[in-house]
């Protein structure tokens, strides 16, 4: 078997996406986080746009996170992906709309006013209306089988068990299909262990740092850092 190193970083998640993925196949592979606002040489050599993750494979490497999981997918099993090539499709595409709510999630936290802040908190809520309408009975996206589009919203939910400490912005109000999915991805071992225990405290560090419209909101919660 191959020896495999995850490069991360603490709050990336798209590093989370790999590490669920490597832990639903029970797979065994060394995590090393490196700092992003003072990356070491090193990992600049390997990284060529200088982003987590990056997976060594022994001595060769591979970036980006949805190339990663393709790799893990298609050298271990049992596979995650589905068998059909249409529906496995359909699960790329909604992996990459979890990107896109990913960028929005920053904007969000990266808001300089209160007005901006309740846009992109529409977007948000629009976007999980969007998922809404493409969900079945669960419990994960595609019924019973946890996939890698699980892997990937996992670290989306995270993100709100944050905001939701902060204030109650109504993101999940219209869409109970999704409050659903994200209990049972919150409940998923692989989801849970996949950062570290002080992520959230270092999340809100990270937040209050930003001087946003989210930041103050910090402030008013839990007072001046």
């Amino acid at each position: 078997m191959s020896r495999l190193t995850l490069i991360s970083h603490a709050l990336c998640p798209y590093v989370q996406r790999a590490a669920i993925v490597l832990m639903e196949k029970s797979v065994p592979f060394e995590r090393i986080e490196i700092d992003l606002a003072n990356k070491p040489a090193w990992f600049l050599a390997i990284s060529p746009l200088g982003k987590t993750p990056v997976l060594r494979v022994d001595d060769a490497a591979i970036f980006e996170s949805a190339v990663i999981c393709e790799y893990i997918d298609e050298t271990t099993s049992p596979r995650m992906h589905p068998d059909a090539p249409l529906e496995r499709a359909h699960h790329r595409s909604w992996i990459e709309f979890g990107s896109a709510i990913l960028n929005t999630i920053g904007g969000f936290y990266n808001a300089a006013d209160e007005v901006s802040l309740a846009a992109k908190r529409d977007e948000l809520a629009a976007r999980f209306q969007t998922i809404e309408a493409h969900l079945g009975e669960g419990p994960f996206f595609a019924g019973r089988d946890f996939s890698i589009v699980d892997a990937a919203f996992g670290p989306i939910f995270r993100y709100f068990d944050t905001f939701d400490r902060i204030d109650d912005f109504g993101v999940f109000d219209e869409t109970p299909k999704v409050r659903a999915w994200r209990v049972a991805l919150n409940a998923r071992e692989s989801v849970q262990i996949a950062v570290k225990a002080d992520y959230q405290q270092r999340l809100q560090t990270f937040l209050i740092a930003r001087k946003s419209a989210l930041s103050a909101r910090i402030a008013l919660r839990f007072g001046p850092s």
